[in-house]
């Protein structure tokens, strides 16, 4: 004969009655989780995700902004045609920065929220 034991008997939930102790439809021994303090570390790393968006975001709007100048030098004269070169890798470089952008700016701007509740 095994050594298993059997499973726990089954309690069928009845509508409009409560599941456990803990309350309408909440399992037994569920807890609510509580958000941590805000300490200073966090705020730290809150201001470093947020100031490094606005660099990649700076350096973006930069990048944009030499792309256009330098398919602007490559239409004047068909010897700089490498610029209108230069403007496309721009352009890859502007794409492959967008979901960096965005993995700082996302946490940044929740982590900023986050501290303000806790200041308020």
């Amino acid at each position: 004969m095994s050594a298993q034991q059997p499973p726990p008997p089954h309690r069928p939930h009845t509508p409009g009655a409560p599941a456990a102790p803990g309350g309408p439809g909440v399992p037994w021994g569920f807890a609510q989780p509580q958000p941590r303090e805000v300490t200073p570390g966090y705020r730290r790393q809150a201001a470093i995700l947020t100031w490094s968006a606005i660099v990649v975001g700076a350096l973006m709007a930069v990048a944009l902004v030499v792309s256009v100048v330098f398919l602007v030098r490559a239409d004047q004269d068909t010897r700089n045609a490498a610029y209108g070169y230069l403007a496309l890798v721009l352009w890859v470089g502007i794409a492959a920065g967008i979901p960096v952008l965005l993995a700082l700016a996302i946490p940044a701007a929740r982590m900023r929220r986050r501290v303000r509740e806790q200041q308020g």
